[in-house]
């Protein structure tokens, strides 16, 4: 548990007419953030589309699956990218956060034409244990031994490794996690001949629009309480241990 003094930070104590003359000015731009946040959703929908002509196949425990199986009759389809933290033979701290939040939606996610699946370069039997031991039902499936975790820049060979450069996030940055494996989020396409689309990927701090556990802390005077992006989570069967947590898997 995280101590109540960790935020030394003094806040001015005013009457409740200054009060709601800072919550007002304040207010002006959180209408501003939403009515961005509303212009790049839309942004966002109206990127053009890159039909997938490759064949990814993954390890599902219902057997092997296409892309296109994933959909589950569905015609869209979110893809989160789902580390494996192959150093410490678990799921990332970060990414099983994030996690901690899809059982809740996935009934309004089904009823709104949408599928969702982690996909992990993790083994499959090594998945479906981690996803006992936390709980979780959705699907995670395993794209071991295929390239589709490299295709879309969540995964690096030892030779990328080694050469001290990764393509992530959309440039080329200096590899400084020692992690072969980052997290991101894919969204595809399928129309009625079957035919599969990507229709957009972000990564790194572009998850932080999936944490709703970010928007309640945010909301508190202490906030994340983070001196380190994301050093404060744990998996959500740790908490109360002792200990410092890895390094954050996630970059600015």
């Amino acid at each position: 548990m995280l101590s109540p003094n960790r935020n030394t930070h003094q806040h001015r104590i005013v009457s409740r007419d200054e009060w709601l003359e800072a919550r007002k000015a304040h207010l002006k731009n959180e209408k501003a953030l939403t009515r961005m946040r509303d212009m790049v959703s839309a942004e966002r929908r109206e990127l053009p589309w890159v039909k997938i002509d490759k064949q990814y196949v993954f390890d599902t425990p219902a057997g092997k699956k296409t892309l296109a199986e994933l959909f589950d009759g569905r015609s869209q389809l979110i893809v989160y990218h789902f580390m494996w933290r192959w150093d410490l033979g678990q799921g990332c701290s970060s990414c099983s956060l994030l996690a901690d939040h899809i059982d809740g939606l996935n009934i309004h996610l089904a009823n709104h034409d949408v599928k969702f699946v982690a996909i992990s370069r993790g083994k499959l039997a090594d998945l479906t244990a981690y996803k006992k031991r936390l709980g979780w039902k959705f699907d995670l499936v395993s794209s071991h031994g295929s390239d589709f975790n490299f295709d879309y820049h969540v995964s690096f060979t030892d030779e990328q490794m080694a050469s001290g450069k990764l393509y992530y996030n959309y440039e080329w940055i200096d590899e400084k996690y020692g992690l072969n494996e980052l997290p991101g989020t894919s969204v595809f396409s399928k129309d009625e001949n079957g035919d599969v689309f990507h229709t957009y990927s972000s990564y790194a701090r572009g998850g932080d629009l999936l944490l709703g556990i970010y928007n309640f802390l945010d909301l508190t005077p202490r906030g994340r309480n983070e001196t380190e992006i994301m050093d404060w989570v744990k998996r959500h069967d740790e908490y109360g241990s002792d200990g410092n947590n890895p390094p954050s898997c996630c970059h600015s």
